[in-house]
């Protein structure tokens, strides 16, 4: 059997050849497969057939198992000469890929990975379509967040949760009614945005700028009136951003955490101890909304997934509490401002079912607090201790 193992420069110039001449890569076949089913995600692993993600269930292609050899021809064509020397160091690569389906060109988010000495991948379908956030059965006060000028909005939720599509989809609205500028800082780039009214300037992090703290360093002298900003990761683009936001700025985010209430920890966790106070501050002035989501399969025809949402807005009561760093007592202050248009999971949950989305077994099975649930569809609304 032919080794495996090729020479750095061997393989470099390989990949230049590639990316020179746009071939088509053998593994762009797999990819239009994942396509024409409609899955989301695609997972190549050694020793298994590609695996593609459809309506959130994992199923595996037609065809054998790929071994380690044919691994290695599929997938180290796919990174320029960067990414390969990202993988090498890291032992792992994240970049956009491309690839055409039926004159269609589709943008995929690309981890390479390795796991027991073998490289692998997992990719993310970006959709070219950005559905109207009206359409994602997503409740009417997301529309509201649209509207501020300064201030920051956060999504948060697992890999997977839907949250990139909820900000791209509430950008787009905000393109289709107001005149300013948007700029966001991606790491890689999702969703390519068609300007309406809107000037936007998309900036990827690694083939664009250097890293996500030059890019926000720079964000702030573009003149921008909006910024994406994709993943809060650090305490960096953390203080950035938040400095953006209070010089009069509308910036939108990420964060993995799993609730609304709990991201207020999940952004301390970011900062030592003694900056906590004015940390705790700079969110209950700046922060607008922070909205944490999941995806579950639907049962309505032509529906594949909807989000449930906890939706907590910073009106005096969220304001004080997280000033006081009473953050245990904000489940309770999200389900009074009930008439706000704040929600928790188990509202949301309820609506769902109401509305014919989701069914009850689904609804239970992910339910923080399934009793609670149990009372919310028989229409018994849990009382709520003063928590001021």
């Amino acid at each position: 059997m032919a080794s495996t193992e090729q020479p750095a420069a061997n393989v470099d110039q390989d990949m230049a050849r590639f990316l020179t001449k746009k071939e088509e890569l053998e593994v762009d076949k797999i990819f239009r497969a994942l396509v024409k089913l409609e899955g989301s995600d695609l997972h190549m692993k050694v020793g298994r057939p590609p695996i593609v993600r459809i309506n959130g269930a994992l199923k595996d292609l037609n065809r054998g198992p790929i071994e380690r050899e044919e691994m290695v021809r599929l997938l180290f064509p796919m990174m320029d000469k960067k990414n390969r020397k990202i993988f090498e160091e890291e032992g792992g690569a994240d970049f956009a890929h491309t690839v055409d389906v039926d004159g269609e060109t589709w943008r995929f988010r690309v981890n390479m990975l390795t796991q027991l000495g073998n490289i692998g991948l997992v990719a993310r379908r970006i959709s070219n379509w950005i559905p109207d956030f009206r359409g994602l059965h997503l409740p009417p006060v997301m529309e509201s967040l649209c509207h501020y000028d300064q201030g920051m909005v956060l999504l948060a939720g697992v890999t997977g949760s839907g949250k990139s599509t909820t900000i791209a989809s509430m950008l787009n609205y905000i393109n289709s009614i107001y005149s300013k500028h948007i700029l966001t800082l991606e790491d890689p780039i999702e969703f390519v945005y068609t300007e309406d009214k809107c000037l936007i300037n998309q900036r990827e992090v690694g083939q664009d700028v250097k890293d996500f703290e030059i890019a926000m360093k720079h964000a702030v002298r573009e003149d921008p009136d909006i910024i994406l900003v994709g993943e809060m990761r650090d305490e960096e683009t953390f203080m950035t951003a938040i400095h953006a936001a209070e010089t009069g700025h509308l910036v939108f985010g990420t964060v993995h955490a799993s609730s609304s209430s709990t991201t207020i920890g999940r952004i301390l966790d970011l900062f030592p101890e003694e900056m906590h106070g004015a940390i705790r501050s700079a969110i209950a002035f700046n922060m607008k909304g922070i909205v944490a989501q999941k995806l579950l399969p639907s049962i309505r025809e032509g529906v594949g997934r909807v989000p449930t949402c906890e939706i907590m807005t910073f009106n005096p009561m969220i304001t004080k509490l997280v000033l006081e760093g009473h953050d245990e007592k904000l489940p309770d202050a999200i389900r009074i401002g009930a008439e706000e248009g704040m929600q928790d999971f188990t509202m949301s949950l309820k609506q769902l079912i109401d509305d014919e989305l989701i069914d009850r077994e689904t609804a239970f099975k992910v339910a923080p607090n399934r009793d609670a649930l149990k009372m919310a569809i028989k229409g018994i609304n849990v009382s709520t201790p003063g928590i001021i």
